[in-house]
């Protein structure tokens, strides 16, 4: 009996963390490329982001880091853009992994509606709306043509 091979197209994949920024809160999601499957994670409070996103950066082990990037609706950058730059660098020399950018805009949207079509949402569920913001992004990212 011979062993199982696996093609290497099936082993190639790695393990993307996603972030959503907020000046609160910061919405955490976990996707790979081998599926190209976005999951939502957590909901980080601001203040002690970089404490648990250590942890799940070692609970995770992800190759690669992508950053929302907020923009207005006719594509100019958000006021908080620059921010978001900060954020991603201080990513990059902490983990020394590569960071991307992907395009965030409407993905609190997507998330609030996602909650309201099962029945959830508002302050209630407001921490679940983060996560599910960085799944968006996440998932807009891995879903790119250049990721095919």
């Amino acid at each position: 009996m011979s062993a199982a091979v696996v093609a290497p197209s099936k082993i190639s994949g790695h393990t993307i963390l996603a972030f959503d920024y907020g000046e609160k809160h910061i919405g955490v999601a976990v996707g790979d490329t081998a599926t190209r499957i976005a999951h939502p994670l957590a909901r980080i409070a601001a203040p002690r982001a970089l404490a648990e996103i250590d942890a799940l950066v070692r609970e995770w082990s992800p190759a690669e880091l992508v950053v929302g990037m907020p923009f207005q609706a006719d594509g100019g950058e958000h006021a908080l853009a620059g921010r978001v730059r900060s954020f991603a660098r201080r990513l990059a020399s902490r983990y020394r992994l590569p960071v991307g950018f992907a395009d965030e805009r409407y993905s609190s949207t997507a998330a609030e509606q996602t909650l309201r079509s099962a029945g959830r949402g508002g302050r209630r569920d407001k921490h679940l709306a983060h996560a599910l913001a960085a799944c968006t992004v996440l998932q807009g990212y891995l879903d790119e043509p250049a990721r095919r």
